[in-house]
């Protein structure tokens, strides 16, 4: 990165968009819980670490991370990805609330299923659940713009998610309930 920036003459904007998914719950196995923990947060801290200095000493600078919908609402079927999700969130959230009035923006992308490898490879749950709401590259692409664009904090290129977010925080329980009924319908007959 330090060799990027220095033939960049500094660079305006990162964006973390590497991401793994991997099912299970507690049972994962430690070494893809491992494998989600470096790759969906530990990557932007130490992309962090490496941009925020010279951006405070420039005065600007933009980190752009892709979350993902699992990080403000959950990932059914894969516990490792949707708490890596919610740890990128909060990191998201802390460096803004850190560095925002400091010239840094941060800037999460927010999508549901994008039809991408990752959602080929997500296996029969997360096709269910995801692949019926599922955009191209480009919707989420032009999604990015409109955000680089605006500032804001979260981009959601399926702008239902703000709404399943707002009823979340509103309701936890109801919004629990209703990812239980979810869950039971998607694994039904898997007992």
């Amino acid at each position: 990165m330090a060799e990027a920036g220095a033939h960049l003459d500094g660079i305006d904007l990162y964006v973390a968009n590497a991401g793994v998914g991997v099912g299970g719950g507690p049972d994962a196995p430690e070494a893809d819980w491992d494998l989600a923990w470096q790759v969906n947060v530990m990557a932007h801290v130490r992309a962090a670490r490496e941009l925020v200095p010279g951006w405070l000493e420039r005065g600007r600078g933009r980190f752009l991370t892709t979350v993902s919908a699992a990080g403000l609402l959950t990932m059914l079927g894969s516990a490792p990805y949707s708490v890596t999700k919610h740890a990128a969130l909060a990191f998201g959230e802390w460096m803004s609330a850190t560095y925002g009035d400091r010239g840094i923006t941060v800037q999460c992308v927010c999508p549901l299923g994008v039809r991408t490898n990752l959602l080929e490879s997500s296996g029969d749950t997360g096709k269910a659940i995801l692949a019926p709401e599922a955009i191209t590259p480009e919707e989420v692409a032009d999604a990015v713009m409109v955000g680089l664009a605006d500032g804001r904090f979260l981009i959601l290129p399926h702008p239902q998610v703000a709404d399943y977010y707002a009823a979340r925080a509103d309701d936890t329980d109801r919004w629990l309930a209703g990812m239980r009924r979810l869950q039971a319908k998607v694994f039904e007959g898997e007992s």
